[in-house]
């Protein structure tokens, strides 16, 4: 099963106690798969219809605790095949006068909201496997049913967004904690927990990655620095000699080319008169612009040369 699919699975489980927030809860799910009807006997009816048969199990859950099944509503539920897309879709009918209380639910308490948004991604709402990426989202088939979440939403202190999908307005999330924070809204402990463990590994994976990455990157940059290092003692050496260089110079020069992978560090313990990592630097530094000088002088006189013929 899927991490949305575990994540319904334990908030169709989760009945409330309190009567106005059942009513709530049966609210957002009639408002999201379900159809109002005025019958003819001016009662009042409404059909709910879902692939997730989770969704008419919550649903009859809730109105079996809400109201008196028999004497005050009538309750049918049904299996329909539907063979082009080889999937089962299950229905539930519900008519009884007493149903206003749902159609007219007052969502104002904190509780009630939670049970509302609960019922509503029950009803229409997915997310992505946290192991991959981070998407929450509740598919409404009206703005003006997009912008009712979102203000709830907004009221946890969940930035919620709202992008149009085809036919459908999709209410999103995007950032995990902000996930974490509706599944806590929603009373969803057990999903909550699971992808708290999920972001601990991620995170952990990123860092040890970050750290590698730096590790490798100053481990190529000291690796550069040396072979330029390296390189100038060598065209030095070639074109005017090292005999001719101070005693410290010189004596950077044949440890440099002697130990061409030691650090700075190491290589100034390695000398006749061992020095620090900066003295070794600024030796090293010294080298590099004479080579440069000879560099620039031999391209000069090339470049006479050159004029001349």
């Amino acid at each position: 099963m899927s991490f949305s699919g575990r994540v319904k699975e334990e908030l169709a489980r989760m009945c409330p106690r309190a009567r106005h927030c059942r009513l709530a809860e049966l609210a957002a799910v009639t408002g999201m798969c379900g159809e109002w009807r005025e019958e003819e006997t001016g009662s009042l009816s409404f059909s709910v219809h879902s692939e997730n048969i989770a969704v008419v199990r919550k649903c009859f859950t809730l109105i079996e605790k809400t109201f008196n099944i028999g004497n005050e509503i009538a309750v049918r539920t049904a299996v329909r095949r539907n063979l082009q897309k080889d999937s089962s879709a299950y229905y539930l009918y519900a008519s009884g006068e007493c149903l206003r209380a749902v159609r007219h639910a007052d969502v104002q308490a904190v509780c009630c909201k939670r049970a509302y948004l609960r019922g509503a991604f029950l009803s229409s709402g997915s997310m992505s496997d946290p192991g991959k990426s981070y998407h929450f989202e509740i598919v409404c088939n009206t703005l003006e049913k997009a912008q009712y979440l979102q203000q709830l939403m907004q009221d946890f202190g969940l930035e919620a967004r709202i992008v149009r999908r085809k036919k459908n307005i999709i209410v999103y999330l995007k950032e995990g904690d902000r996930i974490v924070d509706a599944l806590n809204v929603m009373d969803a402990p057990v999903a909550l927990m699971e992808l708290e463990n999920v972001r601990i590994l991620k995170d952990m994976r990123n860092n040890v990655n970050r750290k590698v990455n730096c590790e490798t990157a100053n481990i190529n940059k000291t690796v550069s620095a040396a072979v330029k290092q390296r390189d100038d003692i060598e065209y030095i050496r070639d074109m005017v000699g090292l005999s001719g260089l101070p005693d410290g110079l010189r004596d950077v020069a044949l440890t440099r080319l002697a130990y061409p992978d030691a650090s700075l560090k190491e290589l100034g313990g390695l000398l006749e008169n061992p020095i620090g990592k900066s003295g070794v630097n600024h030796r090293l530094r010294k080298l590099s612009e004479m080579a440069d000088k000879l560099r620039d002088s031999k391209e000069v006189q090339y470049d006479q040369e050159t004029s001349n013929n």
